[in-house]
């Protein structure tokens, strides 16, 4: 897992990682509290060949843009394109290794926002 610097990214990854099962390796940085999309991708780019997947805790606009840059298709790519808001998760997959991860090169298989969480626990 990969969070931002900032208090409030801290936060969120706080809230959530009671969910988290035992043994994931999470690391804070600097750089990507004010990273840019492409920025977002160089990170992803040195993750290790042998780490099957990234939660990446940031900020927006970079999240949304990087999601809609990766996602060549899938579900909810026009939401995605209205919306990306606090706390929204978009869940992305692709074939290959970090290094190869390129715009287009993903498909956006779900995206839920807070809203959605709240009217679910509701019903």
């Amino acid at each position: 897992m990969l969070c931002s610097s900032s208090e409030r990214t801290r936060e969120t990854l706080k809230r959530i990682s009671a969910g988290l099962r035992a043994g994931v390796e999470v690391r804070t940085e600097e750089r990507l509290y004010t990273a840019s999309a492409r920025d977002l991708l160089d990170r992803l780019h040195e993750v290790d060949a042998r780490v099957r997947s990234v939660m990446l805790i940031g900020h927006y606009p970079a999240l949304q843009e990087l999601a809609l840059s990766l996602a060549g298709s899938g579900v909810d790519l026009r939401r995605l394109t209205e919306k990306f808001p606090t706390a929204g998760l978009a869940t992305l997959a692709f074939r290959g290794s970090w290094e190869e991860l390129a715009p287009g090169g993903a498909e956006l298989i779900a995206f839920v926002t807070p809203k959605e969480l709240e009217a679910s626990r509701a019903s």
